[in-house]
């Protein structure tokens, strides 16, 4: 099998690693063309995996037409909010045989669509020819080929059963499930979730405080994925609470250790520099909140983060403004 992994960063050089682990042939496309060359020769994305040494079934490559020519998978791991961008001028590239695959987590903003949503449109497919791939799946560890699994989610069952044998290998287990809305839900809004753990512990608060956070984080995923047509059965799966737990609780989270910095002080623009890398959440977590509030659902956490994030709001304050809410059942 012959795939195309768009964006050369951290994950999708990752995700290449595990294609080609799995028996692929991956042609990793990027804009820098002294990265592609590495990757290439040298087998090494030094910029954001040092250290690893990469498979010679990956070549790197700047040329977008090269790379999507007669592939089987178009696998797409670029930032969410430019994913529409990049995409749109590869529509009549993508092979009438090929699937799209989405890495990306988030909502776009200005349309609340989900990234398989954002992909189809761009590229021209119908759901049936797009898939998502989410979970407990930070990409320092995978890359280091330790043990973890994943969900491939797709509308059509041979297009999910199609990427989870590309990908599955002796240390990345894929699970398939039909619910696309649950998965891509859940993978959005976990980055916004542990930007408030992060924030959290920036400001010194515990564990009390994090299972707190995260349990009631996932409260707020599932109530609009439910208001969405997602089953419930995702949340409490790899997907949600696996993907949530891992993302919340580890270091190398992009969006936690960006939370952790703004807890700790620092405004948004030195916490970007600081965590040197895309943090997700920053941007997702108001296209979030703007589909939550289109379909009338309360997620308080979401609000603050965007509120903190976004319109000036002290990190004190948003936690004393969580705990002043009205009193209710824990199933409300």
């Amino acid at each position: 099998m012959i795939a195309a992994v768009l964006g050369s960063g951290a994950w999708g050089t990752t995700f290449a690693q595990v294609l080609a682990d799995a028996g692929c042939t991956v042609r990793l496309w990027g804009r820098d063309e002294a990265l592609a060359a590495r990757i290439t020769t040298e087998h090494e994305n030094d910029r954001y995996l040092p250290g690893i040494v990469l498979s010679a079934g990956i070549t790197g490559t700047t040329d977008v037409r090269a790379a999507v020519d007669d592939v089987d998978l178009v696998v797409v791991a670029i930032p969410s909010q430019s994913a529409r961008a990049t995409l749109e001028p590869l529509r009549d590239l993508i092979p009438d045989k090929a699937v799209a695959v989405s890495l990306m987590k988030g909502v776009e903003l200005s349309t609340d669509q989900r990234m398989s949503q954002v992909v189809g449109d761009a590229l021209g497919l119908p759901p049936d020819r797009v898939a998502v791939v989410s979970g407990p799946n930070l990409a320092g560890e995978i890359a280091q080929r330790q043990p973890t699994a994943t969900v491939v989610s797709s509308s059509d069952p041979q297009t999910a059963a199609l990427v989870a044998r590309a990908c599955s290998s002796g240390y990345f287990r894929p699970y398939t499930n039909p619910d696309v809305v649950g998965v891509e839900l859940c993978g959005a809004v976990k980055n916004v979730i542990a930007l408030a753990v992060g924030m959290a512990q920036g400001r010194g608060f515990g564990f009390n405080t994090t299972a707190t956070v995260i349990t009631r984080g996932l409260a707020e995923i599932t109530r609009l994925g439910l208001v969405l047509g997602a089953d419930a059965e995702t949340f409490p799966g790899l997907a949600g609470m696996g993907d949530l737990m891992a993302t919340c609780a580890s270091p190398s989270s992009r969006n936690h250790t960006l939370g952790k910095h703004i807890g700790q002080g620092m405004t948004l623009d030195e916490a970007i520099v600081a965590t040197g890398g895309t943090a997700e959440g920053v941007k997702s977590c108001r296209s979030v909140l703007e589909l939550a509030r289109s379909v009338d659902v309360d997620m308080p956490i979401t609000e603050a983060v965007v509120a903190v994030l976004h319109e000036g709001l002290p990190v004190g304050e948003m936690a004393r403004g969580l705990l002043a809410r009205p009193q209710k059942s824990e199933k409300a």
